[in-house]
């Protein structure tokens, strides 16, 4: 195993690192967790510092992201079956009587009463993104729970009722695309109607898989793809893309991460992009705008890359790989959990911020974001960015979460409804 310097009397393996990073973003969501609920924070300050008094808010998404990097922290030892039972028992039972919107959970909530906690002025309903999130988690820990003792399949079947209970074809508002949000007082005002490629692929997979409230393929292919407009081949620092991406050549990372924290991109293809070829050279191509640092910010380079959403010198941001959208912010999340589409060149990064670990390092895992250029390394955590993390180092370690998400038959026939190929599809069924 190969080992890199990070003081002349401190050696560490890549194995021991991968280990260490994975252990300590798994307990932003084991240690970190709101105690109620069992469910993410949207947030953690060390300082405890919450001016808008937001530590007990919980975030759907982020929290499917938890329960799969829990599933992960149990087939690591970090904790028991018999504990992470409990805390996924604990968790179903919140989301069972926690406010929803024609099955769709919200994107926060106040973690102590499970009543919404509307993200915007008009975002107090349902959040079919967020939702898709925590379901790719639910049907994730269901696989893993289905076949185990009678409380184990108990819970999964608990968890099969609430995947049942998301209505997909309500979010449709009889049209053939899906919408963003719903909500009880202001109906569809908000009026975002989902189409290209973003964060969202995930969403319209599940809306084609639901075996209750499942969406017929034109939506995918009419809504989604838009009759193929989603096709756009072009290239970004000069590397090959087929998508066309909402803002330009290519877009922040997240992008090709939070759809394949369970969707395997490996060997998915549909008639609009290979998704592992597709996700790579977008990640390659963020990485390059990195190196070639047209806005000249200190620190960029190979060992230190990755633009995407999280906090920033200017308030939260997307930063992404052009020049209105790069703000001198580096966000660990964002090369990290690239890992399955450029191992060496994202454990170089984590190599790196190891070894800044004073300034980048803490209880749970690296910090969301610094700019060297302004001297600025807040220690402040957010649960979407830390939950890719941990997922993306065990599906490169073992694929355990890929496996899970994928062998569901629901998804096995969502994905075939939708016309894309795998290797996790039997082509016998």
């Amino acid at each position: 195993m190969a080992t890199f310097t990070l003081l002349e009397e401190e050696k560490i393996s890549e194995e021991a690192l991968l280990d260490s990073v994975q252990r300590r973003t798994f307990d932003y969501f084991w240690n970190g967790a709101e105690p109620v609920s069992g469910m993410a924070r949207e947030r953690l300050n060390v300082d405890s510092n919450y001016p808008l008094n937001n530590r007990h808010i919980i975030t759907s998404g982020g929290s499917g992201f938890g329960i799969m990097a829990i599933i992960a922290g149990i087939e690591r030892n970090y904790v028991t079956r018999a504990e992470g039972f409990a805390r996924m028992e604990k968790i179903v039972s919140f989301l069972e009587r926690a406010d929803k919107f024609h099955g769709a959970f919200p994107h926060w909530w106040d973690g102590e009463t499970g009543k919404i906690k509307p993200f915007s002025p008009k975002d107090d309903g349902g959040d079919l993104v967020e939702t898709a999130f925590l379901v790719q988690g639910l049907l994730a820990a269901h696989q893993y729970y289905a076949n185990g003792n009678k409380e184990e399949r108990e819970l999964a079947a608990r968890m099969d009722k609430l995947w049942r209970d998301v209505d997909w074809n309500w979010y449709r508002n009889k049209e053939n695309v899906l919408f963003w949000h719903w909500s009880p007082e202001h109906q569809w005002d908000m009026n975002f109607r989902v189409r290209g490629f973003n964060e969202c692929l995930i969403m319209y997979i599940l809306a084609a898989a639901s075996p209750t409230h499942g969406v017929p393929a034109k939506v995918y292919h009419e809504g989604w793809a838009e009759n193929g407009a989603i096709v756009k081949p072009h290239t970004a620092e000069n590397l090959p893309m087929n998508l066309r991406y909402q803002t330009g050549n290519v877009g922040p990372l997240f992008w090709a991460h939070y759809s394949f924290l369970g969707l395997d991109p490996n060997g998915l293809k549909d008639q609009y992009a290979n998704y592992f070829d597709e996700m790579k050279n977008y990640t390659l191509a963020n990485r390059a705008y990195c190196i070639r640092n047209p806005k000249n910010y200190k620190g960029y380079g190979e060992n230190c890359w990755g633009l995407t959403a999280s906090y920033s010198v200017k308030g939260y941001a997307a930063h992404a790989p052009n020049e209105k959208e790069d703000h001198g912010v580096i966000s660990p999340t964002a090369a990290l959990s690239s890992i399955v589409y450029t191992p060496e060149e994202s454990i170089d990064v984590m190599k790196y911020l190891y070894q800044k670990k004073d300034k980048t390092w803490g209880d749970y895992g690296f910090y969301d974001a610094f700019s060297e250029t302004e001297n600025w390394y807040p220690q402040q955590y957010l649960a979407i960015d830390q939950g890719p993390i941990a997922i993306m180092i065990e599906n490169y370690r073992s694929q355990l979460l890929w496996n899970l998400f994928m062998q569901h038959p629901d998804i096995q026939k969502g994905l075939r409804k939708l016309g894309f190929t795998s290797p996790h599809l039997d082509k016998k069924k």
